[in-house]
């Protein structure tokens, strides 16, 4: 017997319509969640029915009357059938389309609602007409047998489906009979089909809709007929329920961490524009991890580069629009959230290792007036041996702002100043936009009279040189689609550090932004710059501060590679910087989209010295590590406007846990880098990044996991709790790795904070005193940490304006160094290691070292890498490579009672014992040439670390 179901229980809607053909083994016909009969809907459509109409009496709105069907659509899963922008929607405009049109209350603060123009039950779709087995999954053919209301509805599909592995499935929707647009992405292929996949999967027949369950617990993860698919040559649209509202991702945004599920529509077109809640920024990143009921994941990725937005709702479910290519999704099924994004980034690519310096203090900001006024920024911060690995320039050092050259008056001195640098082991980054000035004398300027001449520019639709404005005035901008424009930037750049030997390079202004809209003289009118739909873009336009989405490019039309503009130049710098130097390339860019992180890493933008900004950054920082780019951190202190010596000195303490660490602010305002503030302020500021800089093997070896198998560097809580409810809408604390938990004061005047400290035991990482309570901190040397009180839930620590809340967790162990001015001087300190007992006196964790610079170490065994495994029987280390560390100081914390003593390789050693922490120095090589290295406490516990050096 049908039945009425509700649309977040569609597992409950399966079953064999009368009449219909046979489904293909395996596969049952699901009916659309809102169909039903019999009594119940009866009942279910009285009650509406009523509530209805108290509702309007009670608003005093003069309604007509309305069918049946729309009245059984509750409404929060009324799924927007006219989402235009700027249009008035109307019941003659609503029912054109063949849809519901019910008015509801406008929401407060001027947000969109509950949508009044709703798709009912019964609105035309797609049909399965066909479904046949293929050595990797399935094929089908999709029809629809009614018009679209948006121009050019494609009557015929093609559905593609593999299960790719027992984690990964594969999902395409395309033309079936003429090629479209896809997104120039390597992805792997799947070579079989998965043969025990964790997920099972099911179709509806008429109309046309995906349900997926997760075995294990059989929860409906997506149910697609919830809404209909359309599928026009400028408009594709695809629904689902969700299981649960806590989802995350979907950027580049700014907010909390957590998405509103409540009418929330998410936009992903890469604009310049400084960071504003609810509009879209410099990235696009389709994806989205769901934690669902009882702590699993799975994430969905659409391979989707064109404009699109992404509409929340309360049911909860979720809508896709974008205005062109194809519907390309990948579904990860973790389960747990750390599986997911290891699992995405096996489809999208793993990111690449970082230099060691990269993992330094940078600074920066615009307005340094000389090469000389930044060079006494830098001989103050070695003045106050405050630590500092990178010095930047923003388009100061430019003729004339533009690209490749080089201001001969007042940065005359740079390329000394560069050299300097290099001598006290430190490095130089500079700005790059993409924006070539145009409108030199002819044979004045190299980089566009050449790109010129090769053709290497967005043209026009007329085949003209697309010109835009930029700093520089007017300009070109190069087609990174283009392979000849990579080696034109490899040119340009070998030329320019022939002169100015720069390390890292800071590409920005890259979405492209561009003064104007569209060009110097407009776009022309078509549906490439005026799409039948366009999504809830700023400015509400594709053209609007950038170029013309009728560009063409070598690969397509702009229209089509817009949000791939980031990509293509980071791919093409990170190429020229590996040829230049033959190391690891450095390169920070403002637009990203999947995949980036294999080419660099990203910084939040254009932020404001504000401290609700210094908060927005946590947010900011944990969706990049969602989206494969752990090399991520905002301007410290903030970019716009005029800091505090309070919000500074807070914002360097939570800046130095960023996973990449830079000061930067705008000119006209007051310098922000350290050595400008009190003495006490500056010296927190100096503690904090020796802190830092004591972790970085720590920080080394967690990039090394994230390039070696996806792992998150910088994670959200609930990534390390995913059964603990309060964990997942935190995002004013983080983790580094699953171990360091770090919460930073972000409010002003106070002199504590209060945050959640999850199940377990969690050990201060400054204080000396077991008995101390949480945040009552002094700062003594970095290789200590004692124990800290073992309770959970939120917790109010003591946080004066000199300290910033570390904590490390139980069962940890954590390789630190004695900290150096520069990674360079730090590197060359024995290692520290620090042992946090769990409960049943057990202690895990691991170190990678290499040269920290060279290409590919680990995959030609040039590096070492300890593994440390303690349990109450004996603590043991693997290893392997050909960099030797020393192992210099020993801390073990959690020994609930004082050793009579302590071996090293049998022998006694002197050692000692204060608030449960036994620490003793060993300055021993690990891996090296003696076989093992032995530490025992009789009778508590006894280490041993062996390795070997070679590979």
């Amino acid at each position: 017997m049908k039945s009425y179901q509700k649309l977040t229980q569609p597992s409950a809607c399966r079953l064999e319509e009368e009449g219909a053909a046979p489904a293909p083994t395996g596969h049952g016909k699901l009916a659309p969640c809102w169909v039903g009969s019999g009594l119940l809907v009866a009942a279910v459509l009285l009650s509406a029915i009523t509530v209805w109409v108290l509702q309007q009496v009670s608003v005093g709105w003069p309604q007509p009357t309305l069918p049946p069907k729309c009245l059984l659509v509750p409404e929060s899963h009324r799924f927007d059938c006219y989402p235009e922008r700027r249009v008035v929607v109307t019941q003659e405009l609503c029912e054109s389309r063949g849809c519901c049109f019910i008015e509801s209350p406008p929401p407060a603060g001027g947000k969109r609602g509950v949508p009044w123009c709703f798709y009912p039950p019964d609105f035309p779709s797609y049909t399965l007409e066909s479904l046949n087995q293929t050595a990797l999954g399935m094929v089908g053919l999709l029809v629809r047998r009614e018009k679209a209301y948006y121009p050019r509805d494609i009557e015929m599909l093609r559905l593609d489906v593999e299960f790719e592995t027992d984690t990964r499935l594969h999902i395409k929707i395309t033309d079936a009979a003429n090629p479209r647009y896809e997104v120039p992405l390597e992805v792997p292929r799947a070579m079989k089909k998965a043969e025990n996949p964790i997920y099972s999967l099911d179709f509806s027949w008429d109309p046309f809709g995906v349900l997926l369950r997760r075995r294990a617990t059989g929860m409906v993860l997506l149910n697609t007929t919830v809404a209909p698919l359309i599928f026009a040559d400028q408009f594709l649209q695809i629904s689902t329920s969700l299981p649960s509202k806590f989802l995350y991702g979907l950027g580049e945004h700014r907010g909390p961490l957590l998405h509103s599920m409540d009418w929330n529509t998410l936009t992903l077109w890469a604009r310049d524009v400084s960071p504003m809640e609810s509009f879209n920024l410099y990235g696009a990143h389709p994806f989205y991890l769901l934690m669902e009921e009882g702590g699993d994941a799975h994430g969905v990725f659409l391979l989707n580069s064109n404009a699109m937005e992404v509409a929340l709702q309360p049911a909860p479910g979720l809508t896709w629009r974008t205005i062109g290519g194809v519907l390309d999704f990948y579904i990860f099924l973790g389960p747990d959230p750390n599986m997911v994004i290891q699992q995405y980034q096996q489809v999208i690519g793993f990111p690449a290792m970082p230099p060691f310096w990269a993992l330094g203090f940078h600074l920066c900001r615009w307005g340094y007036g000389s090469s000389n006024e930044t060079w006494q920024t830098v001989r103050a911060m070695r003045n106050y041996q405050i630590p500092q690995d990178a010095q930047w320039n923003d388009i100061d050092y430019m003729d004339g702002y533009r690209d490749f050259t080089l201001d001969s008056q007042k940065f005359a001195s740079l390329p000394s100043l560069v050299e300097d640098l290099h001598k006290h082991g430190q490095h130089y980054v500079m700005i790059l936009d993409p924006g070539i000035s145009s409108t030199n004398p002819n044979g004045s300027y190299w980089p566009f009279d050449e790109g010129l001449r090769r053709g290497l520019f967005l043209n026009t639709t007329q085949g003209q040189t697309l010109i835009g404005q930029v700093w520089p005035g007017f300009t070109a901008f190069a087609d990174f689609s283009n392979p000849d424009t990579h080696q034109w930037w490899l040119e340009n750049l070998q030329r320019f550090h022939a002169h100015v030997p720069f390390d890292g390079l800071w590409i920005d202004m890259n979405e492209p932004s561009n003064f104007l809209d569209g060009s110097e003289e407009g776009c022309p009118p078509g549906e490439l710059d005026s799409p039948p739909y366009t999504p809830a873009v700023l400015g509400d336009s594709l053209s609007a501060k950038t170029v013309c989405a009728s560009a063409k490019q070598k690969a397509s039309v702009h229209y089509n590679l817009h949000n791939l503009y980031g990509l293509m130049e980071a791919k093409a710098t990170a190429s020229a910087l590996m040829q230049i130097h033959g190391k690891r390339p450095f390169v920070i860019s403002r637009s990203t989209f999947p995949s980036q992180g294999r080419y660099s890493g990203h910084w939040l933008g254009d932020n404001q010295s504000q401290w609700k900004d210094m908060y927005y950054s946590i947010p900011g920082l944990l969706s990049f590590s969602l989206f494969g780019i752990p090399l991520v951190g905002a301007d410290i202190c903030g970019f716009s406007g005029s800091t505090s010596e309070e919000l500074c000195t807070r914002w360097m303490q939570l800046g130095a846990f960023y996973p990449f660490a830079r000061n930067h602010n705008t000119q006209n305002e007051k310098a922000q880098d350290p050595t400008v503030f009190s003495p006490a302020a500056r010296t927190a500021m100096k503690d904090v990044l020796l802190t830092r800089y004591s972790l970085l093997p720590f920080l080394y070896t967690l990039f090394h996991r994230a390039h070696l198998q996806g792992d998150t560097v910088a994670r959200p809580l609930f990534f390390e709790f995913p059964q603990d409810v309060t964990t997942l809408g935190l995002d004013r604390q983080f983790l580094w790795g699953r171990s360091l938990l770090v919460t930073p004061v972000l409010d002003p005047g106070v002199d504590s904070v209060t945050g959640y400290v999850p199940r377990g035991t969690w050990y201060d990482f400054y204080t000396v005193r077991s008995t101390a309570a949480l945040g009552d901190c002094s700062i003594p040397d970095p290789c200590q940490a004692p124990r800290c009180a073992s309770d959970t839930g939120m917790v109010k620590m003591s946080a004066p304006l000199d300290h910033l809340n570390l904590h490390i967790r139980e069962g940890a162990i954590l390789p630190t160094q004695k900290p150096g001015t520069t990674s360079e001087a730090t590197r060359r300190n024995p290692l520290c290691l620090i042992v946090a007992l769990s409960s049943s006196t057990s202690a895990w964790g691991d170190l990678f070292w290499d040269d920290g610079e060279s290409l590919d170490t680990f995959e030609q065994g040039s590096y070492s890498y300890v593994v440390f495994n303690v349990t109450q029987v004996g603590c043991s280390g693997e290893g392997r490579g050909a960099s030797e560390v020393t192992i210099g100081t020993l801390s073990i914390f959690g020994v609930q009672e004082p050793p009579s003593k302590v071996l090293l390789n049998g022998q006694e050693k002197p050692f000692s014992y204060l608030d449960n922490q036994v620490q003793l120095h060993l300055r021993v090589p690990c891996p090296g040439e003696s076989p093992s290295l032995g530490v025992s406490i009789p009778p508590l516990l006894a280490l041993r670390v062996t390795g070997r050096v070679g590979g």
